[in-house]
């Protein structure tokens, strides 16, 4: 399945910073609100460890590409316009951003934790601003804005329930647009304990508390704690993990990994995204401010932090947050290729749980009429239809009308 991936949070976070380093795009960077006016969408890439050295096979990506050992798995990356206060009733660019937003699959939310920028979005001393309190705005206009949707639906919500449909499913059709499903509700009724009250009764508290907890089950967030090579930004890289323990706090400097991405466009240096290292391949032809610039991120950042944290964010986002399981299916399980001869294709991303049934379903619908069963290709094993595959299966399908 096609993942979108929303960067959202204040201006001046970094936000298209950090866009433009996974995409290699050149959107405009400045530092007054709105530069980015309109959403912006670009292809980046998730990263799994390929399966084609386990095999002893040299593979032919269709959908994706290899390197050195590495599946690059497209996925939409869209930067969001920055919100201001009160963006749920439509101030600013709110009624754009929030209906994009909604349309991502997880979302990215992007703070400076160097604290240089006010309540407002705007530039100030490091320090003064508090990316915890920026982080808490913008949830609080989300949370806004999904309650907006439910109360100003009640009447509706409440004749369909009368008439016969469950509550879950009432609600349910309310959200479907922007992506909600029904277990999303199911549990969102439960972690706001109101399975045992009717809807009719619940006061403002209540739909706060339930719509709290959708936004947060429906649209899985991590947040990306940018411009961490700015001093002050690790003591709130620290306040910001302990404040918010419940969600994952990722580390990251923008700058730094649009830089070595750059550089390594350029063929100065030896850099994959997402790497704990790169190699100098040119350094006569590095003036001393590019040096510089590499040995900082080389100790202050991959020292300090390992990594740059853009392309581990990602990865995190898909692979845990929305727990997507990397699958490879074949046609031609003697020689692990499709009907062309392309080896070990395609990897197709799928939520963990999921079937050979619904991997079917994901290649092309017809492909379920008449499904026997599967079969596990690195262990030589029939899989049932219902089977829940896992990371790095790698599988053929066989249907009625093809027996092998």
């Amino acid at each position: 399945m096609s993942i979108k991936l929303g960067l959202i949070g204040k201006t001046n976070t970094g936000k298209t910073t950090f866009f433009n380093s996974a995409t290699l795009s050149s959107e405009a960077i400045s530092s007054y609100p709105f530069t980015t006016k309109a959403p912006i969408s670009g292809i980046g890439n998730a990263i799994s460890l390929c399966v084609h050295p386990e095999f002893n096979v040299q593979d032919n990506p269709n959908n994706s590409k290899c390197v050195e050992g590495w599946r690059y798995i497209p996925i939409e990356l869209i930067d969001l316009p920055g919100l201001i206060k009160d963006a749920w009733k439509g101030k600013g660019l709110g009624n754009q951003f929030l209906s994009i937003a909604a349309q991502s699959d997880a979302l990215l939310h992007v703070v400076d934790a160097s604290g240089g920028i006010d309540s407002t979005g705007k530039i100030s001393e490091s320090g003064d601003g508090d990316p915890i309190s920026d982080f808490a705005d913008i949830e609080e206009e989300l949370i806004m804005w999904y309650q907006k949707i439910l109360e100003g639906n009640r009447d509706k919500i409440s004749k369909s329930i009368k008439t016969g449909s469950d509550i879950l499913d009432a609600i349910t059709d309310l959200y479907r647009g922007i992506g909600v499903k029904k277990i999303h509700v199911k549990e969102a009724q439960i972690a706001a304990e109101l399975e045992e009250k009717e809807f009719d009764d619940y006061d403002m508290v209540d739909s706060k508390k339930f719509v709290s907890y959708l936004r947060k089950i429906s649209k899985p967030t991590l947040i990306v704690a940018n411009k961490i090579d700015v001093d002050g930004a690790d003591k709130n890289f620290i306040r910001l993990r302990e404040r918010y323990n419940d969600s994952i706090v990722i580390p990251v400097s923008g700058d730094s990994e649009f830089s070595l991405r750059r550089a390594e466009q350029k063929g100065l240096i030896k850099y994959s995204p997402g790497s704990e290292q790169f190699e100098i391949l040119k350094p006569d032809k590095l003036n001393e401010k590019q040096t510089n610039a590499l040995n900082f991120i080389k100790q202050g950042i991959m020292g300090e932090y390992m990594r740059t944290g853009v392309q581990f964010a990602i990865n995190v986002a898909v692979f845990k947050l929305l727990k997507m399981n990397s699958i490879y299916p074949v046609a031609d399980e003697s020689k692990l290729s499709d009907k062309k001869g392309r080896i070990l294709p395609d990897l197709i991303l799928l939520k963990d749980g999921a079937t050979i049934n619904d991997l079917a379903k994901e290649i092309h619908s017809d492909l379920t009429k008449g499904l026997l069963y599967g079969k596990d290709l690195r262990y030589n094993l029939r899989l049932p239809v219902d089977y829940q595959l896992r990371d790095r299966d790698v599988v053929s399908l066989v249907s009625a009308a093809k027996k092998p």
